[in-house]
């Protein structure tokens, strides 16, 4: 399935210009941070699917995704922009996501980053503090994307000391 269609699916229509809508430059960005990495990042919007709003069923309990909190201590190259958004990328792929946009920033005079993938499932967002060795992330993703597995690439490429995960069922009430 095209990644337009995919979109329309999710209520957006590339077509339409609008502020979310990544530039030229972004969409070249992350095609090349794609290639130079080898991910292909997958596609889990499913058009059989009769249910349109992509909740979770598990354990008797219908809900709206996971959303991780993940700190990790002790961490490097927290202040290395590029390896920052390599590793985004993999955990999108790992996690069987779809990446739309990722930005990321870096800070003066510490080398921080902060940023955020946009994914057709939610986020990944991140902020660092290379100074500690600490860095904050936040992973939500629904439908059928496993966001667990960016637990290990995060470990991988970051080699923290510890590190500490909160897990949230977002949107039981609305299930």
């Amino acid at each position: 399935m095209s990644k337009a269609h995919a979109l329309f699916q999710l209520g957006m229509d590339l077509n339409q210009g609008s502020s979310t809508t990544q530039t030229e430059e972004n969409k070249t960005a992350v095609q090349d941070a794609i290639k130079a990495t080898g991910s292909g990042i997958s596609n889990v919007v499913n058009l059989d699917d009769d249910r349109k709003d992509y909740f979770i069923e598990r354990d008797g309990i219908r809900f709206a995704g996971t959303h991780l909190i993940i700190d990790l201590l002790g961490a490097s190259r927290l202040d290395d922009l590029e390896f920052i958004q390599e590793t985004l990328i993999e955990c999108v792929e790992k996690s069987k996501a779809t990446l739309l946009h990722i930005h990321l920033h870096h800070f003066t005079p510490n080398g921080g980053v902060s940023g955020v993938a946009v994914l057709a499932e939610s986020h990944i967002s991140i902020h660092t503090w290379p100074e500690k060795g600490y860095a904050a992330l936040d992973v939500f993703m629904c439908g059928d994307a496993e966001p667990h597995n960016a637990i290990t690439v995060l470990k991988d490429a970051f080699g923290p000391d510890k590190v500490v995960v909160d897990e949230f069922r977002r949107g039981k009430e609305v299930g």
